[in-house]
C-alpha cells in the first residue's frame, strides 16, 4: 500500500511504526509542516498500563525507547498546600523532543520517508494514495473539512491550558490543585529524579 500521513507527532510515527511491521513493503510518507528540530510542549508522561499496550503491540518500539525515560513508582497529590503521596502508581517520562527525535530514527530505519517543512493543505496533493492518516493535532484541518463523513463533535471548554519549564528537580509526579477567586488551578509536574 501507499501510505500518506499528515503530521509528525508521536500518533502518526507510531502509526507509520506498527505498518511497517505488518508489512514491511508497505510505501510510508509522513508529510510534517514544522521542521525536524521543532516541537511544542516539553515532555510526554506514560503509565505503566501505556508503557504495556507499547510493549504489546509494539515491543522493538517500547525497548527503543525505554532506556531513555526516567521511571517513578510514587506520585504526589498536592492540595491546598497539603502533599499526600502515593505508592504504587508507576509512570515514565520523557522529553517530547527527545522522544520525537528517537521516533524519527526508528521509523526512517524502517523504510519509511519524513519530508519535514512540508505542509499538505489538500488532500489532492496526496492524489495516488491508498491510505491517507490525518495525524495533524487538535486542530486539524482534515477533521474540520469532513466534519460530516467523521460526525465529528467539538465542544470548546473555558479551561485554560499552558507548558511551562523548570530547572528544579522532582521526586514524583506531582499532581497539585489550588484554589484561587477565579477557580481551581491544576499542575501537573513531570518528575527529574535528583541524582
Amino acid at each position: 500500500m501507499k501510505i500518506d500521513i499528515i503530521g509528525a507527532g508521536p500518533a502518526g510515527l507510531h502509526f507509520a511504526s506498527l505498518m511497517k511491521r505488518l508489512n514491511p513493503r508497505h510505501e510510508i510518507t509522513i508529510h510534517e509542516r514544522g521542521p525536524r528540530s521543532a516541537t511544542w510542549g516539553f515532555g510526554v508522561v506514560f503509565s505503566d498500563q501505556a508503557l504495556d499496550f507499547l510493549r504489546t503491540d509494539d515491543n522493538e518500539l517500547f525497548e527503543y525507547l525505554r532506556p531513555h525515560m526516567e521511571s517513578w513508582s510514587d506520585l504526589t497529590i498536592n492540595h491546598n498546600g497539603t502533599s499526600v503521596p502515593i505508592a504504587g502508581n508507576g509512570y515514565a517520562a520523557i522529553g517530547r523532543l527527545q522522544m520525537l527525535s528517537l521516533l524519527y530514527q526508528h521509523v526512517e530505519r524502517l523504510g519509511v520517508t519524513i519530508r519535514f517543512d512540508t505542509e499538505i493543505t489538500s488532500l489532492a496533493q496526496l492524489k495516488g494514495a491508498d491510505l491517507i492518516l490525518a495525524a495533524n493535532g487538535a486542530s486539524s484541518w482534515v477533521r474540520e473539512e469532513n466534519r460530516d463523513k467523521f460526525a465529528t463533535t467539538t465542544d470548546i471548554r473555558p479551561n485554560k491550558f499552558m507548558w511551562c519549564g523548570s530547572t528544579m528537580p522532582f521526586d514524583t509526579l506531582s499532581l497539585s490543585f489550588h484554589e484561587t477567586g477565579t477557580g481551581v488551578f491544576a499542575r501537573t509536574t513531570i518528575a527529574t529524579r535528583r541524582r
